[in-house]
């Protein structure tokens, strides 16, 4: 049952009122002044206030203004004297649903209670359908633009969404175009602080120097060029995201200082002494092995578990092959408006070579190649002369057949060449997927007189 809470500083009136609204069924509260009355507001489930307006501590009038700005939708009966009828129609335009003078018509202000009371409920379940709708939104909008339906992307999916309304810091993984940052867009657009700042650094395309005055910002003088005081980026992302791609290519001094800012949450500008405190959500990216680095020492041990408290991989393309055909119509229909085309779709053999292929550059790759195929095709369907060469000559590339009757080291050899070209040349891909070292597959091309391919 609704609790209305009862406010005066005359005893006798909050005791007939509290009568009156349990003998219909509610539960009631009584405070003798304003503050007392604010407490119990903050403290317990207050479906209605009823409040004098004229109390000692803190006034009726003032406990409707603190009530009006924190909590809106929760409704606000004056009382008052026949002497203040003006300062009743002031409360009225102030935020209170009605006023009754003393002594009070009990028939009349238990109506209106009743409809105050049913009228906050349907407000309460429009802002709660509001938002739900607004968060619909935004997750059908993420759908959008991360593509697929496999079962490896919607388990990462899932993780997204229950990660993304905490403060947690994410570390995404991922081989070079993947869709890493789709990631943290996804990871900010369903989280609070959507509509807060969203900051992107992309870390590997700046110098050492350059980078610690664009994250952190530098003051005027501190280094030849700084003619003016600069905001960083970490300045600039309060209160909202920042996603630092390619957090890999840091270098150890700037590494100290992000971790600095992930355990302190301050920093100081390049060349200045004031300390900045900031609320920033931190997302990072890497194609690298971060454990692998701070294996050999090029990647702090402390840095790497605070931004890994949150690990989220993103699935490359040759994962996920059921997503491939969604992925081509949905790059067929973004180049088609682009570029004012009209094509309409893919002949089976271009389609069976898109799906079949390995995409060593994964989304981007294969967005690249949807384009490019767009642009050059001149019937109403791509076929497989419309994509670009180092597609169209790999029909089924990810299948080998060994014969029979090659020895093991020639098998070794085939596998080891086929898997590297699998990859695209990647060795640190190549070498994953072997399950040996860098070192081991380099040593085994040069037998091969590979090394230098």
């Amino acid at each position: 049952m609704a609790c209305v809470l009862i406010v005066d500083d005359e005893k006798n009136i909050r005791s007939g009122l509290t009568l009156a609204f349990e003998d219909e069924g509610y539960d009631t509260l009584e405070a003798e002044n304003g503050e007392v009355a604010w407490t119990l507001i903050n403290k317990k489930s207050v479906d209605l206030v009823i409040t004098d307006l004229r109390m000692p501590v803190l006034s009726g009038y003032d406990l409707l203004k603190r009530v009006s700005s924190t909590f809106p939708t929760l409704p606000v009966i004056v009382l008052t004297g026949h002497g203040s009828i003006e300062d009743a129609v002031k409360a009225m335009q102030d935020g209170a649903i009605d006023f009754f003078t003393k002594p009070v018509d009990l028939d009349h202000i238990m109506l209106t209670a009743k409809k105050a009371l049913s009228n906050s409920k349907i407000i309460e379940q429009n802002i709660k359908l509001t938002q739900e709708i607004s968060t619909l939104k935004k997750k059908v909008e993420v759908n959008k633009s991360i593509i697929g339906k496999s079962e490896k992307l919607s388990k990462m999916m899932r993780t997204i969404e229950q990660v993304a309304p905490t403060r947690a810091t994410v570390l995404v993984t991922g081989e070079s175009g993947v869709g890493k940052e789709l990631v943290a867009d996804a990871l900010h657009n369903l989280s609070d602080r959507k509509d807060g700042p969203f900051i992107k650094v992309h870390c590997a395309s700046l110098s050492a120097n350059l980078l610690e005055s664009e994250l952190f910002g530098h003051e005027k003088g501190s280094f030849t060029g700084a003619v003016s005081q600069k905001k960083g980026r970490f300045e600039l992302a309060d209160g909202g995201t920042i996603f630092l791609d390619e957090i890999g290519e840091i270098d150890a001094a700037t590494q100290v200082k992000i971790l600095r800012v992930l355990q302190e949450k301050s920093f100081e500008r390049v060349g200045g002494t004031q300390t900045l405190n900031v609320d920033v959500r931190v997302v990072a990216a890497t194609n690298r092995n971060l454990e692998e680095e701070v294996k050999k020492g090029n990647f702090r041990e402390d840095l790497f578990y605070r931004l890994n408290v949150v690990h989220i991989e993103v699935p490359p393309l040759r994962e996920r092959k059921d997503d491939i055909p969604l992925l081509m119509n949905s790059f067929l229909n973004e180049f088609n408006k682009e570029n004012n085309r009209n094509i309409e779709g893919f002949t089976p053999a271009a389609r069976k070579v898109l799906c079949s292929y390995s995409w060593p550059g994964n989304i981007r790759q294969l967005r690249n190649s949807i384009e490019s195929a767009v642009v050059l095709a001149r019937g109403r369907l791509i076929d497989v002369d419309d994509l670009p060469e180092q597609v169209s000559e790999h029909d089924n590339d990810s299948q080998l057949s060994i014969k029979v009757g090659l020895t093991l080291d020639e098998a070794e050899k085939m596998f080891i060449i086929s898997t590297l070209d699998y990859c695209g040349g990647n060795k640190t891909k190549a070498s994953e997927m072997l399950g040996i070292g860098r070192k081991t597959l380099h040593r085994k091309l040069e037998e091969y007189g590979k090394a230098d391919d």
